[in-house]
């Protein structure tokens, strides 16, 4: 179970707080140290962290074949997963068991990889195939010398990996089901901004902004500080209305369909979030380079009509250019802008109200789990 409302719920909770010009609101104020977005050691602690935990790797729809892959790094550590002849996906550290180099680069369809420097060849399962002139490797025992595996898990249409020992399930908490086997990836990308992962990451779990930050792109056509805050486990999801959702209230409840009238927001702790749009799809890990840069890893997925069939391609690329275009934008300059405020010694912590009860309850999971 997720413990999430259904769809009629939350918008009969949207409706409450337009009438009552509320929001959903925490329970109190959370004051976190400046200093935990600068610090080496806190760094280096967080990193140990994603290591530790189920971190989001890729939506299924990334690896559709047997022998499809994705290659990058992941907390620090270069990292190739796979789809093997069995549809099952694995994960590797993507080292050769030769020398050290990557045997798998960016992402594509393999029946095996190749290290470019020497040629050891290793299976979809990681075992390796072929030593180019064994006889000059005398004692070495192939099943002894594969690919060293991570686990890797589908839950919900995305491809978790924890690489090392566990601590906790993590965002695999009550996880719900995000995307469809039918939803098609269409657009993927990857980019380093200069500012913590944290900071990037806080700007997605309020919708106390929007007017502010977005005035010209979301706020025409959404609410301000108008949301429905649900966490699961350390996860959490905000609903954001837009205007548009008025219209459902001549439609009987029954009959009502959210679909298009709000963006949902999960976030999935601690660096990863997925959201719903009107026409697409987009998860979006934020992978931790330094104290001060995060390196963003994008995937665009096409959503389902009412129907179950695929909306078209044009259509969901509308929709994702207006958002990068748009509001990303403006989320991005944001947060690189508080990375450069951090060094004004203004601020000792900052202070997350009540109108921001995601971030307090993303905080207080890393603070948990940091212990």
């Amino acid at each position: 179970m997720t413990f999430l409302m259904n769809d009629s719920d939350v918008i009969d909770r949207i409706f409450k707080h337009i009438d009552e010009n509320g929001t959903d609101r925490g329970e109190g104020v959370w004051l976190e140290p400046v200093e935990n977005y600068q610090s080496e050691e806190r760094f280096k602690a967080e990193i140990q962290l994603l290591r530790r935990l189920p971190v989001p790797y890729c939506p299924s729809a990334a690896l559709p074949d047997k022998g499809s892959y994705v290659a990058r790094t992941a907390s620090g550590t270069p990292i190739v997963a796979v789809r093997g002849d069995d549809g099952i996906v694995r994960a590797f550290r993507n080292s050769c068991r030769h020398r050290g180099m990557a045997v798998a680069k960016d992402s594509g369809c393999a029946r095996a990889f190749v290290c470019p420097y020497h040629s050891w060849t290793y299976g979809l399962d990681g075992n390796l195939k072929h030593i180019p002139g064994e006889d000059g490797f005398p004692g070495i025992d192939k099943n002894d010398h594969g690919l060293i595996p991570v686990t890797a898990e589908e839950k919900g249409g995305i491809v978790f990996i924890t690489q090392d020992d566990p601590i906790s399930e993590g965002a695999l908490e009550a996880m719900p089901d995000l995307l469809a086997p039918e939803q098609t990836l269409f657009d993927e990308a990857n980019f380093v901004d200069d500012a913590n992962w944290k900071l990037i990451a806080e700007t997605s779990m309020e919708g106390y902004h929007i007017k502010s930050l977005h005035n010209k792109s979301f706020f025409p056509y959404g609410l301000d500080n108008v949301n429905v805050v649900e966490t699961f486990g350390p996860n959490s999801r905000i609903t954001f209305p837009f205007r548009r959702i008025n219209k459902l209230r001549d439609i009987p409840r029954e009959e009502r369909r959210i679909e298009g009238m709000v963006t949902y927001v999960y976030q999935l702790f601690p660096n990863a979030h997925f959201t719903v749009l009107s026409s697409h799809s987009l998860l979006i890990i934020l992978e931790p380079v330094s104290p001060t840069q995060t390196r963003y890893v994008f995937y665009r997925m096409q959503n389902l009509d009412k129907n179950g069939n695929l909306i078209s391609l044009d259509e969901s690329s509308r929709d994702a250019n207006f958002i990068k275009e748009e509001g990303l934008n403006e989320d991005r300059e944001a947060a690189c802008a508080i990375q450069v405020g951090l060094e004004t010694k203004a601020n000792k912590h900052f202070t997350f109200g009540k109108f921001e009860k995601a971030i307090v309850h993303f905080h207080a999971g890393l603070r948990k789990y940091l212990g």
